[in-house]
């Protein structure tokens, strides 16, 4: 198996910080941008003097309110997601939710302004609210549509390098054995990890531990990262309970790959495998785990 790229490792560990920098610097250029394109298209039409920080504030206001939404929009995805075999279902929602997105958007920036404007000792005038809410809708569904495609095409690029694994076909029955008897119900022992074009084999007893991730479930296997599309709840219904546990809302662990279980104060307890990891393991389901071991 290839092993992973020391750059993708490396930014695998700051995941989440370079997320959230993305999205800053993101907003943070198109609100400097808006704010002088703002201030000239109003000089130009000199419809009356602006005061050079009122565009910022414009500008600034709707970045943040934005900002704050994109991890909203991250979660709707994952409960509706977009794919070509959810599309009748998912596109009907998601339009009701850039709705949403856009009056919480409006009320949000309108609040702030309401205090930016009152902090310069100004009053802030937005007009007529149905009017507002029309024209802000016309650009907050195109940015809905926008952050929707760069979370869609992120996660494609994630998958490609991480790599996607599936359930191998059962084998095809020997001809002449349709009428036969029905065959107890095999577990997958191998499954096909793609990844950058390549394909490669993962033994099921290889998987130390599996956590659900939205609409997949991560496995770590021989210290790499896959994701396969499918519920926790769905997986371990294909895995063998005899080795695989849940110990978690969010994880299964494979016995075998567990040295220690570190009892917390909590009453919870955190699960120390082979490769070095740990496992987060709830009370909810500790005294079933002890028995198990």
């Amino acid at each position: 198996m290839a092993p992973a790229t020391d750059w993708f490792t490396r930014y695998l560990a700051v995941r989440r910080r370079a997320e959230v920098a993305f999205w800053v610097i993101v907003l943070s250029l198109q609100a400097g941008f808006n704010s002088v394109v703002t201030w000239m298209d109003l000089e130009r039409v000199a419809a009356r003097q602006l005061q050079t920080w009122e565009p910022v504030m414009w500008e600034a206001t709707s970045a943040i309110v934005i900002g704050a939404l994109i991890p909203l929009v991250v979660w709707f995805e994952r409960r509706f997601p977009v794919r070509w075999d959810t599309l009748r279902t998912a596109l009907p929602m998601h339009l009701l939710a850039s709705c949403a997105f856009c009056t919480l958007h409006v009320a949000g920036m309108w609040l702030l302004r309401q205090a930016g404007y009152a902090l310069m000792g100004e009053r802030y005038d937005f007009g007529p609210w149905s009017v507002q809410l029309a024209y802000e809708y016309l650009k907050d569904v195109r940015t809905y549509a926008m952050i929707l495609a760069a979370i869609l095409s992120y996660r494609f690029l994630l998958l490609r390098l991480t790599g996607e694994a599936r359930v191998l076909d059962a084998p095809e029955p020997a001809p002449g054995a349709a009428e036969a008897a029905p065959q107890p119900e095999t577990r997958p022992t191998r499954f096909l990890v793609r990844k950058l074009r390549r394909e490669f084999l993962v033994a099921a007893a290889d998987i130390a531990w599996v956590q659900a991730q939205g609409n997949y479930v991560g496995l770590r296997v021989n210290g790499h990262d896959y994701l396969l599309r499918a519920t926790l709840t769905e997986f371990l219904q294909q895995l063998d309970p005899e080795r695989f546990v849940r110990v978690h809302r969010s994880h299964a662990v494979n016995l075998d790959h567990v040295t220690e279980i570190e009892p917390l104060d909590s009453g919870d307890a955190r699960l120390h495998l082979r490769d070095g990891a740990t496992v987060p393991c709830s009370r909810r389901y500790r005294d079933a785990l002890g028995q198990r071991v």
